[in-house]
C-alpha cells in the first residue's frame, strides 16, 4: 500500500469559521467536494506556500469539532486490513462512495480517527 497524501481534517458544523482561520493563517482554499455519505457533507481542501494542507468538511451532525487525520491511498482494502489488524474499527454510517472516490472513517482504540480514501481512476 503507498499513502499518496497525508494530512488533517477539521469535521466541523462552522466549518466557515475554520476556513477563515486558516485563510488568516496563510492558507488558500484549493477544491470543494460534496461527500457522497450526505448532500449536507462537504469538504473544502486547502494549501499555503509551504505545500501544507488542511481539509475543512461541514458537518452538521457533529456537536463539536473533530479533528481526524485524511490518509489518501492507492489500496482502499490493504489500508483497512492494516489499520483493522491494529484495532481500529469503522465509524457506522461513515463510508463514502463518490464518482471519484471511496472512503471509509477508522476509530483507533484510544479514540483518534483516520480518514482512509481512495481516488477512483478513469480505467478503475
Amino acid at each position: 500500500m503507498k499513502i499518496t497524501s497525508f494530512n488533517p481534517l477539521i469535521a466541523s458544523k462552522n466549518a466557515e469559521d475554520v476556513i477563515g482561520l486558516f485563510e488568516a493563517l496563510g492558507f488558500e482554499q484549493r477544491h470543494n467536494k460534496v461527500s457522497g455519505v450526505s448532500e449536507d457533507i462537504n469538504t473544502v481542501r486547502m494549501k499555503d506556500a509551504n505545500g501544507f494542507h488542511v481539509d475543512v468538511s461541514n458537518v452538521k451532525q457533529v456537536e463539536r469539532d473533530m479533528t481526524l487525520i485524511r490518509m489518501n491511498v492507492d489500496d482502499l482494502d490493504e489500508a483497512y486490513a492494516l489499520l483493522t489488524a491494529h484495532g481500529f474499527k469503522p465509524v457506522d454510517g461513515s463510508s463514502s462512495l463518490t464518482p471519484s472516490s471511496k472512503s471509509v472513517l477508522m476509530a483507533s482504540p484510544s479514540g483518534y480517527s483516520i480518514d482512509i480514501v481512495k481516488h477512483i481512476k478513469e480505467h478503475e
